[in-house]
């Protein structure tokens, strides 16, 4: 049996589990498409954890709790002759195709950028109003500004040079500062708002992205605050009774770690 039998034999067996399942068990029984909604978005940002570990075995644990889910999608919709794990595949097959013609046509490319242009150009030749439209709105803030910055680029809305971004960071800054030295909470907001625009539309130009970058400064804090806590108690005290100064010793030690 080859790689290809190999796979879809057991692609095979856990359509086959999912109906024994969907038809025995209780709780199996009782889920529909909003139930089961906010336990796939858990299990994404689960995924999405694994892989900035770059724990390859907790990644390929969680790639099939997010197939499990998939798969638990199609057969709900196959009791209402919606749509099956058949036609969910032929879709996304159908979509890749049309969205790739210097694969599958004769249309020629000499770079990522190329794809990238095509692929929203495509998908506004396909009845989309608008390239925004495939942002979804229920997006973390960070992901989906990230997300509407690289998709009106695809369109040739975009700066030209990474300096330009950088002049934009500065400008956003001082009208930020001015709005604090005015008092109007309202303005303030709406300024900050545009400052972190402009931070990750920098991000994009320097092929950082925004939402990992931040993550993992969110561990790296948590890593030595976490150390700081772990040397209070050594000394039996709480963080409350040190000084700054002396929680200062510790969050330096935990930087050489």
């Amino acid at each position: 049996m080859n790689k290809r039998e190999l796979q879809l034999k057991a692609f095979d067996r856990l359509l086959t589990i999912m109906d024994e399942l969907r038809e025995q068990c209780p709780w199996d029984k009782k889920q529909t498409l909003q139930t089961l909604r906010h336990l796939t978005i858990e299990e994404t940002y689960e995924l999405g954890d694994a892989i900035l570990e770059n724990d390859l075995k907790e990644v390929k644990n969680e790639l099939g709790d997010l197939l499990l889910h998939i798969v638990f999608y199609a057969r709900i919709g196959s009791e209402t002759n919606s749509f099956d794990i058949a036609d969910v595949a032929n879709s996304i097959s159908d979509k890749l195709i049309n969205r790739h013609p210097h694969i599958y046509g004769d249309v020629s490319v000499t770079n990522e950028e190329d794809v990238k242009r095509n692929w929203e150009n495509i998908k506004l030749k396909e009845g989309k109003k608008s390239v925004l439209e495939g942002v979804p709105n229920s997006l973390p803030a960070l992901v989906k500004a990230n997300r509407i910055q690289e998709k009106v680029a695809g369109v040739g809305f975009d700066w030209e040079r990474p300096e330009q971004v950088f002049e934009k960071v500065k400008e956003e800054l001082s009208e930020l500062q001015e709005e604090v030295n005015s008092g109007n909470r309202d303005k303030l907001e709406a300024e900050f708002g545009d400052v972190l625009f402009s931070i990750v539309n920098y991000a994009r130009f320097l092929d950082i992205n925004p939402e990992n970058a931040l993550e993992r400064t969110n561990k790296k804090f948590i890593k030595r605050f976490q150390y700081l806590e772990g040397k209070a108690k050594e000394h039996n005290r709480t963080l409350k009774e040190m000084s700054l100064a002396e929680m200062d010793v510790y969050w330096e030690e935990a930087k050489k770690i």
